[in-house]
């Protein structure tokens, strides 16, 4: 179940960080509305997450995948571009999130 749990932190995160850029810096009042609530519930659910897992590993992974997706997203939605030294930055991150794992608790 705490896997299942920070899996939807990570899905929260995403939506919430993908939506901030929607806010205008705060100045759109529904957008802002949006991106905080769903802030709120990422950190609810991460919060149920660190009940049964590993305060590193979970942070490591919600952090690593949280970043690769939206990346991904900002790739998709709003056709931001990435450098070749972008995509190694984000091989690394995911390579330190299958290293974290692979080491266990």
């Amino acid at each position: 179940m705490a896997l299942y749990f920070l899996l939807l932190a990570i899905i929260a995160e995403v939506i919430a960080t993908s939506t901030l850029k929607l806010t205008k810096g705060f100045t759109l009042f529904w957008p802002s509305i949006l991106c905080s609530c769903v802030y709120m519930i990422c950190h609810y659910f991460f919060a149920k997450a660190i009940q049964e897992l590993n305060l590193g590993v979970a942070y490591a992974l919600w952090c690593g995948l949280g970043i690769l997706v939206t990346v991904l997203v900002s790739l998709i939605f709003y056709k931001e571009s990435l450098s070749l030294t972008g995509v190694l930055g984000i091989i690394l991150i995911l390579a330190g999130c299958l290293l974290v794992n692979l080491g266990g608790n």
